[in-house]
């Protein structure tokens, strides 16, 4: 007799609101991620130029309020600040995961944690090891956490680019891949990259806090009462030596995802309102298409010109950080997917190949924007081993670009049948034919 694990499919194909979830998100993050990379190439190429100080002057410029421990350069702004909204869309994107999404089923949620958790690992360690058997000194082992991000923005513009027929299901389990990963990445930078702490500014950020998931909660979403309470969280954040985009994290967490059955009369949304996704709607295309591109700006460039290229390349830590994009990240992804198949006898849905598996896999190991962040914390901004990181982030990611593309190009004209057949809808109810039945099979007998 077949037991019921055998009879379970990976990767199936979402039910229909959660791949039009999906489907918005990836649209606005594939927009982002053109952006994103048209600015680091801005960068990189401003950064090689004859005009080169200039954009070091601009990057190095400092504004702000020193009493505030907030007189930063222009540059940190954008890793401080600008990143905060990042992951602030972030910790909006985990409580709803969490509480009304695929995770929230362990079933759903077993093969994406398990893949983000071991695609994490894997390149952490083979970094280290690399590392160590290249000669490098302890300070180098700093950067262990550099290759273990994947940044989704630049990772959907490289589908944009090879073709977006990638099927439903592998598409949704990147999107809940990555978001692990951000929750993930936000634990190492609080825990390990965090200098020195100063309680009570700390303790004085709940205070912030407080009102603002007071606000949200009884859904009074006006933007000059929560701005400025997200603002004053952020800065004692700042103040208080943990990162302040952990400060977005936190915001965005406190925000409800689910309806209620009544809301007080002040309220400013009817009860039945998604607040999270209301803001997250507002916040994405400002996240994607602003904040982050701007990051990347200031973060990405790096002077290769008169011999960067070579110092880097001789740098363990560069070496380390290209081989953990490269094959960490496959051999996590893959060898935790495939482990889970192997023991639990499930198969993958019958629109998929390993192959498939194989260059979502590599697709993954395109880090970039939490990846420079993290070189930026472990070895300083500006400093010449942060800039061979940056470099090597560059280099792995687009090597990883590269090998996606081939392994996925094979099997585009499949998944273009594939899409098709996802788009039929013979009783015009507005919902594809494939999607009613996948759900009417997967119902209990």
């Amino acid at each position: 007799m077949t037991s019921p694990a055998s009879r379970d499919r990976l990767f199936r194909r979402p039910s229909w609101a959660e791949n039009q979830t999906v489907t918005r998100a990836l649209r606005t993050e594939t927009v982002g991620g053109a952006i994103l990379l048209v600015a680091a190439l801005a960068a990189l190429v401003w950064a090689n130029s004859p005009w080169r100080e200039a954009y070091a002057g601009l990057r190095d410029l400092r504004v702000g309020w020193e009493p505030w421990h907030l007189e930063l350069s222009i540059g940190a702004w954008a890793a401080d600040g600008l990143l905060a909204v990042f992951f602030f869309v972030a910790g909006l994107e985990l409580k709803r995961e969490f509480l009304v999404g695929d995770l929230r089923s362990p079933a759903k949620a077993a093969v994406p944690v398990l893949a983000a958790a071991a695609g994490v690992a894997v390149p952490a360690v083979l970094f280290a090891v690399t590392v160590m058997v290249a000669g490098g000194d302890s300070a180098a082992l700093r950067g262990w956490a550099i290759p273990t991000a994947t940044d989704i923005a630049f990772a959907l513009a490289v589908l944009a680019v090879i073709g977006s027929h990638l099927p439903s299901g592998l598409r949704s389990f990147l999107l809940t891949l990555a978001v692990v990963d951000d929750l993930i990445a936000i634990t190492i930078i609080a825990i390990f990259y965090t200098q020195g702490l100063e309680v009570v500014p700390l303790l004085l950020a709940l205070l912030p806090l407080g009102v603002f998931a007071a606000l949200v909660q009884r859904r009074i979403v006006v933007w000059w009462l929560l701005v400025p309470l997200a603002f004053a969280t952020w800065a004692l954040v700042h103040a208080s030596g943990i990162h302040a985009t952990v400060a977005g994290v936190l915001l965005g967490l406190v925000v409800p995802v689910r309806a209620r059955a009544s809301v007080p009369s002040v309220s400013t949304l009817p009860a039945e309102t998604d607040v999270a996704q209301r803001l997250e709607h507002r916040l994405r295309p400002l996240s994607a298409g602003f904040a982050v591109p701007v990051f990347a700006f200031f973060a990405s460039g790096v002077t290769v010109v008169g011999g960067g290229v070579g110092a880097a390349l001789r740098d363990p830590v560069a070496v380390g950080i290209v081989a953990g994009l490269v094959v960490g990240k496959l051999v996590g992804v893959l060898g935790s997917t495939w482990l889970l198949a192997r023991f639990t006898r499930a198969q993958l849905d019958e629109d998929l190949a390993w192959s498939d598996i194989v260059g979502l896999s590599l697709l993954t190991g395109v880090g970039f924007t939490v990846s420079l962040l993290v070189g930026e914390l472990a070895f300083g901004a500006g400093s010449e081993r942060d800039d061979h990181a940056k470099l090597a982030v560059m280099v792995g990611s687009l090597l990883a670009a590269l090998l996606a593309a081939v392994v996925l190009r094979r099997r585009n004209a499949v998944h273009r049948r594939i899409a098709l057949e996802d788009a039929v809808d013979d009783d015009g109810d507005g919902i594809p034919d494939a999607f009613q039945r996948r759900s009417s099979g997967d119902a209990p007998k």
